[in-house]
């Protein structure tokens, strides 16, 4: 009989853990444990999770142990998968990535342009003391990453730990997106077979099968352009995510040939999304005033009534599935389509070997096997190149603690694109990251 899993989830106090402890306790079939751990360094904000996973999994899977903690030791010992999803600085440090911009006129948002950097830049330190803390006490455990900007903080554990294959960063819109095509055109999701490639918030479909072998691509582009795009769970989002989603009609139009990601809106029309943008009230206020506070005060009502049996905190969740989801597929070497992120290494023939690709691959037991994509046209090669030499250049900044490259990367940045708004920003987020980044010379 095979070993059972013991799992950590890292960032144990954030309002996407309940939705990844619901789906661990429906997915056992494909995915058993006996201990599933919660780890943060937030012990006031943990233990609300923390309550209402002790009351789910004593109602559905009461042989398991759950506890949370915010001892490291206690929280990677003898590990075999570790889930991550820490957000350092919270979100009244995403809410200055998002309003500091938008004071000098340019984009603020969670993972794109400066507020992307400068988050991408706290990530990168808590990171690499994550993967160090977990190696020193479970050599062999995989490190499933979904920490933002995912893009930046892959490149940067790339170059810091290039020989460490148990490392796999994943993102969850891509199979969100998978999500939203079954929506609206009635099908399955879970039958598609999609084929993508680009960086991560930075990517298209070029394919999407069915089971049969046909290329639905070109029915969900005309649904598209006729009738609009929408979340698979557009009645459960803010009306900026549904703001977000709409802008997918406006990108087929321009740019027909392939189906894109949701976030390359802020790289193709950073002067209209600058100007949908309040500088007063920003996604950090949305979900703060809305699932922040709606999930904490449901685990809150939960543990006062001492069961979840008649919650609905968790609804269509592709973040809490698709991790658990991956684990199975590399824990059973169940080979599945997945799209992750990893070195390019020859995927994309004519793109750098050293940039971290999102590419679908067939996931099992020795970690992604992706599948070649071959040469991409000029349009998309010159974005990515673009896109790729910023976050190579934050990394390098961070890394080399060089206040140039710094620089360098955010005039590179779509989003900006003038040497002197990128000092104005650069000086501006220094200032206020002083506690989590390095001293830039």
């Amino acid at each position: 009989m095979r070993k059972k899993n013991n799992i950590v989830i890292v960032g144990g106090g954030s309002t996407w853990s309940p939705g990844i402890l619901k789906a661990l306790t429906k997915h056992q079939d494909i995915f058993p444990f006996d201990k599933i751990t919660l780890y943060d360094i937030d012990e006031k904000r943990q233990e609300v999770i923390g309550k209402f996973g002790e009351i789910l999994f004593r109602e559905e899977t009461p042989d398991i142990e759950f506890i949370y903690t915010t001892d490291k030791e206690e929280a990677f010992k003898d590990v075999d998968f570790v889930f991550c999803q820490m957000r350092t600085g919270g979100y009244p440090m995403r809410e200055k990535d998002e309003k500091i911009p938008l004071a000098m006129n340019l984009i603020g948002q969670e993972t794109c342009g400066p507020g992307g950097f400068a988050y991408g830049m706290r990530s990168i330190r808590d990171m690499i003391e994550l993967v160090e803390d977990v190696r020193k006490l479970s050599p062999e455990a995989w490190i499933l990453n979904y920490t933002n900007p995912a893009a930046i903080v892959a490149h940067a554990l790339n170059m810091v730990f290039p020989d460490d294959k148990r490392i796999l960063n994943i993102c969850d819109q891509p199979v969100n997106l998978l999500r939203s095509f079954g929506r609206l055109i009635n099908r399955d999701f879970n039958e598609f077979e999609p084929t993508y490639f680009g960086l991560n918030h930075f990517g298209w479909f070029t394919h999407v099968y069915d089971k049969e072998g046909n290329d639905l691509l070109p029915e969900i582009k005309n649904y598209t352009i006729k009738n609009g795009f929408l979340p698979v769970d557009a009645e459960q989002r803010d009306q900026s995510w549904l703001d977000t989603y709409a802008m997918v009609e406006d990108m087929i139009n321009d740019f027909p040939d392939y189906l894109p990601n949701t976030y390359l809106q802020y790289y193709l029309y950073p002067e209209y999304k600058l100007s949908k943008l309040d500088p007063n009230y920003t996604r950090a206020n949305e979900v703060m005033d809305g699932r922040e506070k709606r999930v904490f005060e449901e685990c809150e009502r939960i543990a006062q009534a001492g069961t979840a049996k008649d919650s609905h905190i968790v609804h269509n969740d592709a973040h809490g599935d698709m991790i658990v989801e991956v684990a199975a597929s590399i824990y059973g070497n169940l080979r599945k389509t997945f799209i992750v992120i990893v070195p390019n290494n020859g995927i994309v023939s004519n793109l750098p070997s050293d940039l971290m690709i999102e590419v679908a691959a067939s996931l099992g037991a020795n970690g992604p096997q992706p599948y070649a994509v071959g040469e991409i046209g000029t349009f998309y090669k010159g974005l990515i190149e673009g896109q790729y030499a910023y976050e190579k250049l934050t990394c390098e900044a961070y890394l080399e603690k060089s206040y140039t490259k710094a620089l360098q990367a955010l005039t590179l940045n779509r989003t900006i694109g003038d040497a002197k708004k990128a000092r104005k920003i650069l000086d501006a987020l220094i200032e206020v990251n002083v506690d989590y980044w390095p001293e830039l010379k």
